[in-house]
């Protein structure tokens, strides 16, 4: 890897710090009780949900779920203490953190495929490292464009940075798992915009994306061959992941594909619930098993069924209010590393929430991606207390240290 400028400034230049955010004394100079007190709301709210659509289901337990978030609340309590500011510079380490977490699942023994996708490892447990390793490609990417000190306007510079940016990207589509591998890119470009890569660079990069998805439906209707049984087969994507944009596309079509099944299943879950919903577990097309993957991927569908559009706006608010508060510690921060890391962050959850509910409510494609604080799973509640123990760290050690206190940047 080539080399690459060190991060050697603590402080961005012309930012206007707020004062009123930052306590100077007792523990208070340690915790953002707004930041907080949301979170606690969210999780609770979160956990109740996850609880009715798990307590019917014997696949689930919730008891994982609550064990996700025990040791999620201790590690986020350790990240917040922790200087975040010496990972500023371990940009190489985080990359090949981030390829060894991806792969691991292909290794011998310990890997573990599950509907078609080789993404779980298992050490006594079953984990999912493509979860993990968001928290290291968060900080990749933001180590990694903070080099450039808010400006990447060299076209070979953004080149090399783009190319590094899709390692992840690469790796976690060895599984499959398109979805990890949307929240990676979308956390990439989030880093990117707010880095101060060029407009020109970044609208070419979005339109090569999009050339490129054609590109790979064209190649693949003329690499698909027929199997003995009749069916088609394709070499490049899977027949369900054509299917699910398939039926994003034709919504009113007659296809009984399992995808087009789910959707008007989640469809039919939201429009019953009404204003106020049918109340916890008695939410007929999940404690009856219509409505497919119900505790993790469709759970917002159970959250409208059973809590109404009431129900439904309340945690939408409990997010906008996350994601602004979260906002304004990034604005608040001198430091254009901490800045990257908390937007990042913000932009993986704005892209989950609106993916998710979009998916929900047939205005995206169906995907596996989560609904943050509120699906199963206890990785995917770890990491995402990980990554509020990020955003805790940004503001206190802003706050804690003053104006940005002594700092020796780590080599």
């Amino acid at each position: 890897m080539a080399r690459l400028p060190q991060i050697d400034a603590l402080r961005m230049p012309d930012v206007k710090r707020s004062s009123a955010a930052r306590p100077q004394a007792g523990i208070l100079r340690w915790v953002n009780v707004p930041f907080v007190a949301i979170v606690a709301v969210l999780v609770t709210f979160g956990l109740v949900i996850c609880w009715s659509a798990v307590e019917t289901d014997v696949d689930y337990s919730f008891t994982k779920q609550l064990a996700g978030v025990a040791a999620g609340l201790v590690l986020m309590a350790l990240v917040w203490r922790f200087d975040y500011r010496r990972l500023a510079n371990m940009t190489t380490a985080f990359l090949v953190v981030n390829v060894v977490l991806i792969l691991s699942p292909h290794l011998p023994v310990i890997g573990v495929t599950t509907m078609g996708a080789t993404s779980w490892i298992n050490i006594g447990m079953q984990v999912q490292p493509g979860e993990f390793a968001k928290v290291t490609v968060v900080l990749f990417a933001a180590s990694l464009v903070a080099r450039y000190g808010g400006t990447l306007d060299d076209a070979r510079e953004y080149v090399k940075v783009l190319g590094l940016l899709a390692i992840p990207f690469l790796c976690i589509m060895t599984q499959p798992d398109l979805g990890t591998g949307l929240v990676y890119l979308f956390i990439s470009g989030t880093v990117l915009v707010m880095g101060g890569a060029k407009r020109k660079y970044l609208l070419i990069t979005l339109a090569a994306g999009i050339a490129a998805v054609a590109c790979v439906f064209a190649v693949d209707e003329l690499l698909k061959y027929q199997t003995d049984s009749g069916a088609w087969e394709y070499r490049l994507l899977k027949q369900y992941q054509r299917n699910r944009l398939l039926v994003f596309l034709d919504q009113d079509g007659t296809s009984m594909t399992d995808e087009g099944y789910n959707l008007a299943q989640a469809k039919i879950a939201i429009g019953s619930g009404g204003l106020f919903g049918k109340g916890l577990l008695s939410g007929s097309q999940s404690t009856m098993g219509f409505l497919p993957e119900a505790p993790t991927d469709f759970i917002f569908c159970v959250l409208a069924e059973e809590t109404g559009f009431v129900g439904a706006m309340a945690l939408l608010a409990l997010y906008v209010a996350l994601i602004l508060v979260s906002l304004s510690i990034a604005r608040n921060c001198d430091n254009l590393f901490g800045m990257l890391v908390v937007c990042a962050i913000v932009g993986m959850w704005l892209f989950q929430i609106l993916e998710n509910v979009g998916m929900c409510c047939g205005l995206m494609p169906i995907t596996g991606i989560p609904l943050p604080f509120v699906s199963y799973g206890s990785s995917f509640m770890v990491v995402n207390f990980v990554m509020l123990g990020l955003i805790g760290s940004v503001w206190s050690h802003e706050s804690a240290l003053g104006k940005g206190g002594n700092y020796a940047t780590a080599r």
